[in-house]
């Protein structure tokens, strides 16, 4: 057991140190590493027994992830040396670590706050790309025939004019929409889950809030919602910080409270 535990112990030292917050989805492991899963898989025979071939997989495994993890820190502009690495886990091994666990403790917490600190300021940078993205294409859209303005700065065309009533706020509507980014990317469609939206319009981001109200019960109407009426800095897997959106929305019907369904899961109400 206890060479199994050191192992343990030194892969999640290691994994902290190099896999410190990165908010992407891990990339696509590069060739090299499935070449060399290969070459194992056809040296399978080599191996004494399990046990040497069990922790040589622990190293192969480990080695595929921490090579992953120094590829994403050197997208961020922070390159740490393989060497080094290969050089510590030698060392601790060999009962010869150069660092007390204290220096050890102490860099990991330096390194995570750089990592951090580059990581917030890689945000910010793509926080203000979209914002001036967004202020260009609304200023685009805004040129547009029958494009209208309200005094918070939702921009609004309408498509489709009904002639039923419009909601109020304290309303619960029924929607068929699509969102997209500026650039034409889709995250969100009623249309494609072939299932209108129900839910109280007070419970939506403001620029649905004060849209749906404009618009007659038959209508279609096309919002593109500055980030301050939609979600601001906050950012999602769908929707980066600071973007302006673009909704497509056909108002269906006015739902009464006794036929009011639970608010639905999508991007317009979270």
């Amino acid at each position: 057991m206890k060479p199994v535990l050191k192992m343990s112990v030194l892969a999640a030292t290691i994994l902290l140190a190099v896999g410190c917050q990165d908010e992407k989805a891990a990339e696509a492991q590069p060739e090299a590493p499935a070449k060399v899963e290969q070459v194992a898989s056809d040296a399978a025979t080599e191996f004494a027994s399990e046990n040497d071939k069990a922790a040589y997989a622990i190293g192969a495994s480990l080695a595929q992830y921490l090579s992953a993890n120094l590829d994403q820190q050197k997208e961020l502009g922070m390159t740490l040396d393989r060497e080094q690495v290969l050089a510590g886990v030698r060392d601790v091994f060999a009962g010869n670590s150069r660092l007390t666990p204290e220096e050890t403790q102490q860099t990991l917490q330096d390194l995570d706050k750089r990592v951090s600190e580059m990581m917030m300021a890689k945000a910010q940078e793509e926080a203000d790309k979209n914002s001036k993205v967004g202020d260009d294409f609304r200023a685009e859209f805004e040129k547009q025939e029958g494009v209208m303005k309200t005094d918070s700065g939702l921009l609004y065309q309408v498509e489709t004019q009904g002639e039923g009533e419009k909601p109020q706020a304290t309303d619960t509507v029924k929607v068929h929409y699509k969102g997209t980014l500026t650039d034409g990317t889709e995250f969100d469609s009623s249309y494609k889950r072939n299932q209108p939206a129900t839910f109280p319009l007070n419970q939506v981001i403001p620029g649905w809030t004060e849209g749906v109200q404009l618009m007659p019960v038959g209508s279609k109407f096309k919002f593109v919602i500055p980030p301050e009426l939609a979600y601001g800095s906050q950012a999602n897997p769908s929707i980066p910080a600071n973007s302006t959106l673009v909704f497509e929305v056909e108002l269906l019907d006015i739902v009464k409270s006794e036929q009011a369904a639970p608010a639905a899961e999508d991007e317009a109400t979270q």
